[in-house]
């Protein structure tokens, strides 16, 4: 199917009766009404041309006399196999009915004998005038009620016009959102499939048909029957994960906070051991702290950020720790938030069932014995607590500034760790709906939220999440009721189970992986939309950068927040991962946070907060913010699944390899060169075929399908083989907006010096250079087809 290809949206409905024989679709005028209109008086004459012959066909009336060479098959003057070439077919002005008519030139092989009666005809003639009076009027009638209870409908518009994406996004509002949020918070939530159930019923009553759960059976690891403790040896004091005291009653603490400050995943016991600060848990931390102490099976004080908790722990159990306390230094967070004496919870899973790793849980598929992902014990804890471990000096706390905590290098301190979660299968749903595309229904472009949260974990923004989702769906809906369709279907996903890893997005793609590889564009997110309310946040990766920086200039509300020069292509938290490192696909998300208080506060979202200690609507009082994020999600999503040539920029991704590439280290200089010849094969694809391509005078419908395939896997070639625990495989997204070069490169320099070993970096360099040069020769590859087709059709 071509790309241009007119959309089937006003073609006639299939199961519809039509009292004519319809023309063919090349027939047709393109996006008339299916239903009967002015017709019906060029419909009435014509069942008369076909009585009048049936009439003259008639034995006794006339006798024809008939060449030898014409007369063959003329048993039934409506017969397919008629053998008369003047006879051609032709429609009626509106192109929906065929008739037969006579070619003027044609001279008739027909002969006929004069009749035998005058009166005979008179009455013959009579007769026939009756006929075409009574099928006159009954085909009035018929006519009449046919138009009454069929109406035309309205005839769509271009699917790409820019008039209806302004159309469509005008429809969300703010208020629309503010009330299916509220809705879903009063809902009372048992367990994850109660709430999709609830999703389903909204976006089926808003008239997606084609949507439905997919469950799920997998591992999670859930909290014990009692908390977590953390006792310090030389004084005796027990204490639970936010700071109190055991010995207090516990039925005045929330029971909810006790239970569910715990790290899922992690190991389960108790150790007693030396507390030791690794600050950050940096390579550069941990070659300072294994200088001076052995760090083997004793117990890091970590603070969250910086870089990914997974990759830290990771470095943590190499050197040989056995526990780790995980805290949130007030100094890294921003001034609006509170919540030093807030435990929290994190997990140490985000690749899906840990149980079935890298194929789908399914019925019948086999389940590894896992019930941790890590040997080290790990326990999140509140600020407050930390203090009291850290016991700094009353002076240290100016009130001008934040001190950041750091335990004192004189006079050790012994802690007893004490960690008990309970490993279980539970299910877990995943509400999955399609609005299936016009021209391309086999292109998806996916627009994913989520629902899940940990008995009130995590705060509300699964609530927000789901509820711009759903103002955005709510929305489309409406448009397509008037007659329009998207080009690409979009596939619009809520998951579940992504506080524990992004379990229901990884099964549900490890279940359609050979589907999703080939149709699949791009991912919309909208995870955590609003966290803040400072600054806008955009995240895309570089083939949709300046597709989100357009974007802002047309439906920011609020211009100060929404610096359009801001976009960059960061990790991000939530179920975009599978879609980004294992099929390589663009993706793209808007959300609001708070400015950041300092350079280590990146990764601070890895922590799920109570749902007190974050408040939606403080943070959005009138969800004008909301809006600002479903319009801005909407027009990345219109664009992406109507614009005939897909809104990727191929030149962007040669500059971001090149802006990565920075630095002195041996095989660098190598590198640049391949990324040279990258850019330049990007900048000859670029002006060769994609401009071309958004003329629509030149927008030939093969070489735009062949176009669009090139540009939906740009991104494959830079998904490495393997990547650090907490690291992106797709190397073109870097840590941070402090980082501009490859995470893989980073993390390898400082792994050298660790272990005093270049081999790392020079597996890692490999890598490297294989992605950019593969990227390359993809271009090229992509040249030389177009070159191919061109000179055939010379």
């Amino acid at each position: 199917m071509g790309e241009n290809e007119p959309s089937a949206a006003s073609a006639a409905q299939p199961d519809k009766k039509m009292a004519y024989h319809k023309v063919n679709a090349d027939q047709r005028a393109q996006g008339h009404s299916p239903y009967l209109d002015n017709d019906e008086l060029q419909a009435t004459a014509l069942e008369l041309e076909w009585d009048m012959e049936k009439e003259l066909e008639e034995p006794g009336f006339d006798h024809f006399r008939l060449d030898g060479a014409a007369q063959r098959h003329l048993g039934n003057s409506q017969s397919p196999d008629l053998d008369l070439e003047p006879i051609q077919p032709s429609s009626s002005p509106k192109g929906r009915f065929q008739r037969l008519q006579e070619d003027p030139d044609y001279i008739s092989h027909y002969t006929r004998q004069a009749p035998k009666s005058n009166r005979c005809s008179f009455f013959r003639i009579l007769k026939v005038f009756c006929t075409a009076l009574i099928l006159f009027i009954f085909g009035i009638v018929i006519g009449y009620y046919a138009r009454k209870k069929c109406p035309s409908p309205p005839t769509p518009p271009e699917p790409n016009n820019p008039h209806i994406y302004h159309e469509i996004l005008k429809e969300i509002k703010a208020e629309n959102i503010q009330q299916i949020y509220r809705d879903l918070l009063q809902f009372p939530r048992e367990d994850d499939a109660d709430i999709a159930m609830k999703i389903l019923g909204q976006w089926r009553s808003q008239g997606l048909e084609d949507v439905g759960l997919v469950n799920y059976s997998v591992l999670l690891d859930l909290p014990g029957p009692s908390s977590n403790t953390v006792t310090l040896q030389n004084s005796g004091e027990c204490f639970y994960p936010s700071g109190q005291q055991c010995s207090r009653d516990p039925k005045t603490l929330d029971s909810q906070d006790l239970l569910y400050s715990y790290a899922a995943y992690s190991a389960k016991g108790t150790l007693e051991a030396e507390l030791v600060d690794v600050q950050y848990g940096t390579m550069q931390d941990l070659i300072q702290i294994q200088a001076i102490t052995n760090v083997t099976k004793k117990i890091a004080l970590l603070k969250l950020g910086q870089s990914p908790l997974l990759y830290k722990l990771s470095l943590l159990e190499d050197a040989g720790f056995g526990g780790v306390l995980l805290y949130t230094d007030p100094c890294d967070l921003p001034k609006t938030a509170d919540l030093a004496d807030k435990a929290f919870m994190v997990s140490l899973n985000s690749r899906g069932d840990p149980s079935t790793p890298g194929y789908a849980s399914i019925d019948g598929s086999y389940r590894q014995n896992r019930l941790n992902l890590t040997t080290l014990l790990v326990q999140p804890i509140s600020a407050v607590l930390a203090r009291k471990l850290v016991s700094p000096p009353e002076d240290t706390a100016q009130k001008d500034r934040c001190t950041p905590l750091q335990l004192p290098a004189t006079g050790k301190k012994t802690i007893s760790l004490n960690i008990q979660s309970v490993t279980t299968y539970k299910t877990i749903s995943n509400v999955i709906g399609y609005l299936k595309g016009a021209v391309f229904p086999d292109r998806y472009v996916v627009v994913g939220s989520h629902h899940s949260s940990l008995k009130g974990y995590g705060g509300q923004g699964w609530a927000s999440s789901t509820a711009v989702i759903t103002a955005l769906l709510q929305a489309l809906m409406a448009e397509v009721k008037r007659g329009w369709r998207p080009d690409r279907t979009v596939v619009f996903c809520s998951w579940g189970g992504t506080a524990f890893g992004n379990i229901g997005s990884y099964e549900w793609a490890e279940d359609l992986k050979n589907v999703l590889q080939r149709n699949v564009v791009a991912y919309v997110s909208l995870h955590n939309p609003v966290t803040g309310n400072s600054t806008l946040h955009p995240v895309a990766s570089p083939s949709l950068q300046q597709l989100a920086a357009e974007s802002q200039g047309f439906n920011c509300v609020e211009k100060t927040r929404c610096p359009g020069s801001n976009v960059s292509s960061v990790q991000i938290q939530g179920d975009s991962d599978y879609f980004i490192n294992h099929l390589g696909v663009p993706a793209t998300q808007f959300s609001y946070e708070d400015i950041k208080a300092s350079e280590n506060s990146s990764f601070l979202s890895e922590a799920l907060f109570p749902v007190h200690a974050t408040k939606t609507e403080e943070l959005d009082p009138s969800f004008s913010l909301h809006e600002t994020i479903a319009k801005l999600t909407g027009q990345v999503t219109l664009q992406i699944a109507t614009d005939p040539v897909l809104p990727f920029n191929a030149l962007d991704i040669a500059l971001e390899v090149q802006n990565n590439l920075k630095g002195d280290e041996a095989g660098i200089p190598q590198l640049l060169a391949v990324a040279s010849r990258l850019r330049d094969t990007a900048e000859l694809f670029q002006s060769d075929e994609m401009r071309p391509a958004n003329d629509p005078k030149e927008r030939a419908p093969v070489r735009v399908r062949m176009l669009n395939d090139v540009l939906q896997g740009l991104e494959k070639s830079f998904l490495v083989h393997r990547a650090p625990p907490g690291l992106y495989r797709n190397i073109l997204y870097r840590l941070d907006d402090r980082t501009s070069q490859f995470s893989v490169l980073l993390e390898a320099l400082e792994h050298c010096k660790l272990h005093q070993s270049n081999e790392t970096i020079q597996a890692a360099l490999s890598e490297v250079l294989n992605s950019i040069n593969s990227a390359q020769v993809y271009f090229k590859a992509g040249l030389d087809v177009f070159e191919t087709t061109l000179a055939g059709k010379k």
